[in-house]
């Protein structure tokens, strides 16, 4: 009973020594730790200024550019087929040449034709020989029905001959155009200009209507086609009655090509949500080809007297894009600002007046109402013009989340 009292009394003044200790360590963490954390507040009012970098909101024009990759189409594509089953006389071009509309291209063997020519050509001249017989028959009996040496109805069977030679006359003459048209099928001219593609007939080759002879490209002007968002289709209609400009980068040329937007497709593709478009330009050098994959650029509208920030001035904040708007005073203020377009690394917002300062780095260090001071080395910056964001997609800028208060170590 006594050894068991004694060993009850030692572990109670055990762990009184131990928790003790303890106490002792946690004072002394908790001391070092205040003395090492900032006061609460730094950067708001009657704390330490935040040091930030600044950059002033400016007004200027901004273009609404939709940038997106287009493929090159000719306007005129023509398969040059034969019309009948004939063989091949004569071919007079050669692959990859340039041709004008109306240029001879092959020639076909015309001597069936011509036989069939020369032989409605004959019937034809038969036949008018008849009539002209006819109708002096008919004169005559016109006379002598008149002083009534023949009945009227034998003058009327004179009649019904006649008529019936002038039917075949100009059946005949049917025929004679018929046997033309067919002759005209001997030779294949150039529908269009343009330039002739690969030629796989020579002479001697029996062609059939099914039969591709030679496909005839027109290669200027050509035509880009390129797709718009949806969301920019609006503003693209306006842009097509305007007739905007166009530019097309090729790669392996310096300049971008210049052309005119034409076309704007009368439906929305609703599997990718776009809308087909097409620009002309003028193709003398033959930089564009077609079935070529070239990066296009068309300005859809301009925002006249737009405020325009850097995007990293935007924070994404649970209220929605807000900025640190700085006073004369250097004093700081939490705005909420609509952002209207993205380009490059600079947006145009609403809520912001020309002029105005917002803070660009150091956002995490300011509190509403806090003083902040300027980086010594850096100057308050101006917001660069840029490269248009592709597909004209307005982009959000990065999420900044307000900064957290120090945590204390327990």
């Amino acid at each position: 009973m006594k050894k068991s009292l004694v060993l009850t009394i030692a572990g109670v003044a055990v762990a009184m020594v131990v928790a003790g200790a303890w106490w002792r360590t946690s004072s002394a963490t908790r001391s070092a730790a205040e003395a090492s954390t900032p006061a609460r507040g730094s950067g708001a009012a009657g704390g330490a200024p935040a040091l930030v970098t600044l950059a002033a909101a400016r007004q200027q024009d901004v273009p609404v550019t939709v940038q997106v990759n287009g493929s090159v189409v000719s306007l005129n594509s023509v398969d040059l087929r034969a019309q009948v089953t004939n063989t091949v006389s004569a071919v007079h071009v050669k692959e990859g040449q340039f041709v004008k509309a109306g240029q001879l291209l092959f020639t076909l063997d015309d001597r069936p034709d011509q036989a069939n020519l020369a032989k409605a050509r004959a019937q034809q001249q038969k036949d008018e020989a008849t009539l002209s017989d006819l109708e002096r028959q008919y004169k005559r009996s016109q006379e002598l029905v008149a002083e009534n040496f023949i009945s009227k109805s034998a003058a009327d069977a004179t009649l019904s001959q006649l008529q019936a030679q002038r039917a075949a006359v100009a059946a005949d003459r049917a025929a004679v155009q018929a046997a033309q048209v067919a002759l005209g099928y001997a030779t294949l001219r150039a529908p269009i200009a343009g330039r002739i593609g690969a030629v796989a007939i020579y002479p001697g080759t029996l062609v059939q209507p099914s039969l591709t002879l030679v496909t005839i490209t027109q290669l200027d002007p050509i035509a880009v086609s390129f797709p718009v968002p949806e969301g920019r289709l609006q503003d693209l209609l306006g842009a097509s009655r305007a007739g905007a400009k166009v530019e097309a980068v090729v790669a392996g040329r310096k300049e971008p090509l210049s052309g005119k937007l034409s076309f704007v497709d009368n439906a929305v593709d609703p599997l990718i949500g776009t809308v087909r478009a097409k620009a002309v330009f003028d193709n003398g050098d033959q930089s564009l080809w077609p079935g070529q994959f070239v990066e296009t650029r068309v300005t859809v509208r301009t925002m006249t007297g737009a405020t325009v920030l850097p995007a990293a001035a935007i924070m994404m904040l649970a209220e929605g894009p807000t900025v640190y708007v700085v006073d004369g005073n250097q004093t700081a203020s939490r705005r909420k600002v609509e952002t209207r377009y993205n380009f490059g690394q600079n947006v145009v917002v609403g809520g912001v007046e020309p002029g105005e300062s917002v803070v660009i780095d150091g956002k995490q260090n300011v509190r509403p109402g806090g003083k902040v001071r300027v980086e010594p080395s850096s100057q308050t910056q101006q917001p660069k013009p840029a490269a248009a964001v592709p597909g004209g997609a307005a982009l959000a800028p990065p999420a900044e989340a307000p900064p957290a208060a120090p945590k204390r170590r327990a």
